[in-house]
């Protein structure tokens, strides 16, 4: 008899099918869940692939342009929030589902999840415009050192997520890497800052 579990919440298994009552999320079978941990660093190709290309694109373009590190940290930043945000936009209730779990506003406030993708989009379409860059800059730092820390806390706790930044469409362990991303990112949009 197959026996359902939380990806979240191993702990949690049921006979049938269902969403876990802890935390909402769809409960998955738990053969299909321990096959997923043995592959575990292939979880991370994905996320690999898309910053390589992202790293290897922005790299291109501001060597084209006459490079400068602050046209090269503007033009990641730019490839980063457009894809995440797009990865994210895919399924947006599935973001929403599982950005809950740990983000600290989305847990009390449900619908952030549902915001946050277009907040990412918005980063890089006025990056883009070069539109109040100094204000966009702070924004990006204070919203991304936030989602960090819910990133973080949840670590401290040695829970087991599932990072929502690829949104459902690539599975990626929540782990030091997320961690790293968040804070990576609100480091880089403080250098443009003080390279301003």
């Amino acid at each position: 008899m197959p026996i359902y579990t939380c990806p979240m919440h191993p702990e949690i298994e049921s006979k049938n099918p269902g969403k876990c009552p802890k935390c909402g999320m769809k409960l998955v079978l738990k053969e299909s869940l321990s096959s997923k941990k043995q592959n575990k660093n292939k979880n991370y190709k994905p996320l690999i692939i898309i910053i390589s290309l992202i790293t290897l694109t922005s790299l291109t373009i501001s060597y084209a342009a006459g490079f400068s590190l602050k046209y090269f940290i503007s033009t990641f930043m730019i490839g980063f929030f457009l894809v995440f945000s797009g990865f994210k936009l895919i399924d947006l209730a599935g973001f929403a589902e599982g950005y809950s779990t740990y983000d600290l506003l989305a847990q009390k406030i449900y619908s952030y999840g549902y915001i946050y993708p277009f907040i990412e989009l918005f980063f890089a379409l006025t990056m883009i415009l070069n539109f109040q860059i100094k204000l966009i800059l702070f924004l990006e730092i204070i919203i991304m050192i936030f989602s960090g820390v819910g990133v973080l806390i949840k670590l401290l706790k040695h829970e087991k997520f599932t990072c929502a930044c690829l949104g459902t469409f690539l599975k990626v362990p929540l782990t030091y890497v997320t961690l790293m991303e968040d804070f990576g990112m609100a480091v880089l949009a403080l250098v443009l800052l003080i390279l301003k």
